[in-house]
């Protein structure tokens, strides 16, 4: 649990997943950066180490212990959205937005990448080049699966999923319809048009504060759909070779009103072998990940967050009891 010194001077937070939950590498990374640039002013902090409410009329942040714990100026997110109840972690980012702490990123961009398709209804909506794309609310999934509406080959995934999990090609109606059976119902699925020059191959750009800070081509080990490095992929870092996709990259970060943000970009059939030519948005990630050798990442978030101490005032303490 956080010590008692982080309790009483961190004023720059990284806000992680609950016990046991590891920090994965880019996380633990970084947060060995910021503890070595802000020294006792940083603390990690769990999701369940902490009490949040309102007592005579002010809100209130307390460890379990009961200790009043100060409000902080900076909160950076390392909690995946996807992994996120809307009841528990969301609620908690709000409690501290509202407690005057700035949240890198904000709960509302947080909770807007929880939903592949809430991201993709943004980012049409700003303009922004992204496939064709199909989902439901409560239609059943046998009755989704049979509408002339969904048109194939498609890739089909959870709408909630992370890490390249949940993610498959459907190359035709008639598989859809043999595996419905067998999908998860918890959620819904995205349908998702396939773009076949992209196969197995995608760019991932990392935007932080409206600057694209590191780029690479990922590609599957096994020419598999996804290229996830989790999934066994590899990467080959490009920062500057794809100047419009990172320049897209941006734009779709300011769309979701993400200050850090993994870009993940396919190449259609124009940029499938070059430097020229289109892209359009996968998806966005909020907590992205990034591998050691994207070395822009770290010093310009380092950099973000002692721009925000200098500009934000100081917060007001909690209520004492």
């Amino acid at each position: 649990m956080t010590d008692s010194v982080h309790v009483a001077c961190a004023d720059v937070w990284m806000l992680v997943r609950e016990h046991p939950a590891p920090l994965l590498k880019a996380t633990k990374a970084l947060s060995g950066a910021l503890a070595k640039a802000f020294g006792p002013r940083f603390a990690v902090w769990r999701s369940d180490e902490l009490l949040f409410g309102v007592r005579e009329g002010r809100l209130v942040l307390r460890t379990l212990g009961g200790l009043d714990v100060p409000p902080p100026r900076v909160v950076l997110v390392r909690q995946a959205p996807g992994t996120m109840s809307h009841d528990r972690e969301m609620t908690l980012l709000r409690h501290l937005e509202r407690m005057g702490a700035v949240l890198i990123n904000t709960a509302d961009a947080v909770h807007r990448c929880r939903n592949k398709l809430w991201q993709l209804q943004d980012l049409a909506l700003a303009g922004l080049p992204v496939p064709d794309s199909l989902s439901y609310a409560t239609a059943p999934l046998g009755g989704v699966v049979r509408s002339p509406a969904l048109e194939t080959p498609c890739v089909v995934k959870s709408v909630n999923g992370h890490g390249g999990n949940r993610v498959f090609l459907a190359p035709d109606g008639q598989l859809l319809r043999a595996v419905a059976g067998s999908l998860a119902q918890e959620v819904p699925l995205l349908f998702q048009g396939y773009v076949t020059a992209s196969h197995g191959r995608d760019l991932r750009v990392v935007v932080v504060d409206g600057v694209p800070v590191a780029a690479e081509v990922r590609t599957s080990a096994d020419g598999s759909l996804a290229a996830n490095l989790a999934r066994g992929g590899t990467a080959d870092l490009c920062l500057g070779r794809y100047p419009a996709a990172e320049a897209l990259a941006v734009a779709a970060a300011g769309a979701l009103g993400l200050t850090v943000a993994g870009v993940d970009l396919l190449f259609t059939a124009d940029g499938a072998d070059g430097a020229a030519g289109g892209h359009v948005i996968c998806e966005v990630n909020a907590v992205p990940g990034w591998r050691p050798g994207m070395s822009g990442v770290i010093p310009a978030i380092t950099a973000h967050i002692s721009r925000l101490l200098k500009e934000a005032p100081p917060l007001t303490p909690p209520v004492s009891t």
